[in-house]
């Protein structure tokens, strides 16, 4: 496995820098998800935090493959435990806020000074400067909403809607993943690693960077539009007469347009005066639309997609989850991993969004319980068994 040897602290929580950590476990990491006495929230989305979380596949996602401790840090000897894991990692991942981290004494300067080789990454909702660097932050407040991305998606004249579960959050997770691979390269020639930082914030505008190119360019910016009035009739959704949605997606400079006439059996409209040029379609998308919905509406949806194909147009399914699931193509694509279920079996989970063909992980361990390996990761940290008791009576561990 490609990341084998790499061990990380993973005292995150929720989904981005779970996230982020899942991927490297994916990839072979040694990955020791730390958390405090009550549990990664995320574990009670279907189940108490104590509990077999096998029936929890949104905590399993990003926690499969992991080591879990406890560790207490507002006692000394949590505190202590986690800066003696910290001292022999090569990354130290965490989304606590950094007042929080200082407070604790696990602040970049801290534990870099311990370990000058550790990559130190901060996952935030707003960075680390800035009125709201302090400021709480999810990914449908930070990534979805004050970055634009909402905004951008949502057509003129609509209501803002929320995105999905952990849309945001895994856009950044892999941003983490990028940043903290590109400090663990530089750290290979300098012997040095570095602190790495990744924002909710800005991984969101990066998300929606063509358009925002585009606005700080020129200060400004079309909207988003509703389908019966698109910028371009062509690039848009269809149904077909069995009430099935595709999405078509033409090659510019209008090579297509002839080609999609044909095959939605109107070739009169090619050099209809209304659509005859790119200018005109714009012009007169609504008209456009139109046409094209009562010609693709003549069709059944196999006959018109073996159209389409065979025209060799760019087109998709708009495919409900359960059809994704079932998608052949996405199985071809790796797009899914085995996670053992923890009772002998095992289900189909999202892959991390990369292959690496002859060294394809084709299934995962189950995610951890509750700090399931607390008594085996300080053992290798060299507490004796009367250490690890004392810190279990305690309370600092668990």
């Amino acid at each position: 496995m490609l990341l084998k040897g790499l061990k990380v602290v993973d005292f995150t929580s929720y989904i981005a820098g779970p996230g982020a950590a899942g991927i490297m476990a994916d990839w072979g990491a040694d990955v020791i998800k730390v958390e405090r006495p009550e549990g990664d929230p995320m574990r009670v989305v279907f189940a108490d935090a104590k509990s077999d979380v096998a029936g929890n596949p949104t905590f399993a996602l990003d926690n499969r493959g992991k080591r879990a401790v406890v560790f207490d840090i507002s006692k000394p000897g949590g505190r202590d435990a986690l800066a003696r894991l910290a001292a022999e990692a090569d990354v130290f991942l965490t989304n606590v806020r950094p007042a929080a981290l200082k407070r604790a004494k696990l602040d970049e300067a801290t534990l870099r000074a311990a370990n000058p080789r550790l990559v130190y990454c901060m996952i935030t909702g707003y960075g680390l400067e800035g009125p709201l660097a302090d400021a709480p932050g999810f990914d449908v407040t930070a990534f979805w909403s004050r970055s634009g991305v909402a905004r951008m998606h949502t057509p003129k004249g609509s209501d803002p809607f929320i995105l999905r579960t952990g849309v945001g959050d895994h856009t950044t997770s892999l941003a983490t993943v990028s940043a903290i691979l590109a400090a663990l390269y530089e750290r290979a020639s300098t012997g040095q690693g570095r602190v790495v930082q990744t924002s909710l914030l800005a991984t969101g505008i990066y998300a929606v960077g063509s358009d925002m190119a585009v606005q700080l360019k020129f200060g400004k910016l079309a909207s988003n539009r509703p389908r019966n009035d698109p910028f371009d009739a062509l690039a848009n959704f269809y149904k077909t007469r069995d009430e099935r949605w595709l999405v078509l997606n033409p090659r510019g400079a209008g090579k297509d347009w002839p080609v999609i006439t044909k095959v939605i059996g109107r070739p009169d409209l090619t050099d209809d005066e209304r659509f005859a040029t790119g200018r005109a379609r714009r012009a007169n998308a609504r008209e456009l639309v139109v046409e094209i919905e009562a010609a693709i509406a003549a069709f059944d949806w196999d006959e018109f997609t073996a159209r389409l194909d065979e025209a060799d147009l760019v087109w998709a399914p708009v495919q409900t989850p359960a059809e994704v699931a079932a998608d052949p193509q996405a199985q071809a694509a790796g797009a899914w991993v085995m996670v053992d279920d923890g009772q002998g079996g095992a289900y189909r989970s999202p892959a991390a969004p990369a292959r690496f063909p002859g060294a394809d992980v084709n299934e995962r361990p189950a995610p951890p319980g509750l700090g399931q390996h607390t008594a085996e990761v300080l053992a290798e940290l060299g507490y004796s068994k009367a250490e690890i008791d004392g810190l279990l009576a305690d309370g600092a561990a668990a």
